[in-house]
C-alpha cells in the first residue's frame, strides 16, 4: 500500500473515531439532562399530589368545622330563640354564651331556680354531643367586688365551680368537664356603660376543640419524646 494512502487511511479513521466519540458523548450529555429534567417532573408531581391532598383535608375539615356549627345551633335553638343563650365563635372556638345576669343575682356566685334550671338543660343537650369536652369561663365586669380579698377572679371562679358542679349533678361526666376564671380580663365589649357592663358578666362554656389532626401535631408530638 502506499504511503500516502496509509496517511490517509490513518487520518480517516481517526477522524471517525472522534466523531464518534463525540456523538455518544453528546447523547450521553442529552440522556443526563433528560433523567434529570423526568426527576424534577416527578418531583413537582409528587409535590402537586400532596398538596391537592392538604387542600382535600382542609376542605374536608372546614366543611365538618361548619356542619358541627349549625348542628350546635339546631341543639340549641330553643333556648337561643328564647334569649337564654347565644352561640359564639370565639377565638376559633365554638362558644355556649350565657348571661350571668339571668344565672346569677347580682354579685352572687350561687346559681338562682331559673339559672339553674337553665344550666341543666345546656347539659343535657351538650352530653349529648358524643367525644366532645368542654371549659366553663367565668367572667366579670369591671366593677369591684367590694369584698376585701374578694376580687373579680375569685367571683369569676366560684361562679364557673357552681355552673362546673351543677353540670356534674346534671350527668355531665366528669372527665368532658373544666372550669376557668378569666375575671374581667377578657370583656366582651368595653366596660363604658351598663349595658356593655352587663353583656361582660357573662358564663361562656367552650366546646374543646381536637387539635390531634392539625399540620405537623405528629412531629411536634415526636419532638415532645
Amino acid at each position: 500500500m502506499p504511503f500516502k494512502t496509509a496517511i490517509a487511511l490513518i487520518l480517516f479513521f481517526s477522524f471517525g473515531n472522534c466523531v464518534s466519540n463525540s456523538k455518544y458523548d453528546s447523547l450521553l450529555k442529552s440522556y443526563e439532562e433528560s433523567k434529570l429534567e423526568n426527576q424534577r417532573i416527578l418531583g413537582e408531581k409528587e409535590g402537586l399530589y400532596k398538596s391537592l391532598e392538604e387542600l382535600k383535608r382542609i376542605q374536608e375539615e372546614t366543611e365538618q368545622r361548619i356542619r358541627e356549627y349549625k348542628g350546635l345551633m339546631e341543639t340549641f335553638r330553643s333556648m337561643i330563640d328564647s334569649g337564654k343563650l347565644k352561640i359564639k365563635i370565639i377565638d376559633g372556638r365554638m362558644v355556649v354564651v350565657l348571661s350571668s345576669d339571668i344565672l346569677f343575682p347580682v354579685g352572687s356566685a350561687f346559681l338562682s331556680a331559673s339559672g339553674t334550671s337553665a344550666i341543666r338543660e345546656v347539659t343535657t343537650l351538650l352530653a349529648s354531643l358524643e367525644g366532645k369536652r368542654f371549659q366553663i369561663e367565668g367572667h366579670t365586669d369591671d366593677t369591684p367586688t367590694g369584698i376585701k380579698g374578694y376580687t373579680n377572679w375569685e367571683l369569676a371562679s366560684s361562679r364557673a365551680l357552681n355552673v362546673l358542679h351543677t353540670m356534674v349533678k346534671a350527668g355531665m361526666p366528669e372527665v368532658r368537664i373544666s372550669a376557668a376564671s378569666m375575671g374581667a380580663s377578657r370583656p366582651a365589649v368595653p366596660n363604658i356603660s351598663p349595658e356593655n357592663r352587663s353583656a361582660n358578666r357573662r358564663i361562656e362554656i367552650v366546646i374543646v376543640p381536637d387539635l390531634s389532626n392539625l399540620p405537623g401535631m405528629e412531629e411536634l408530638k415526636k419532638y415532645s419524646n
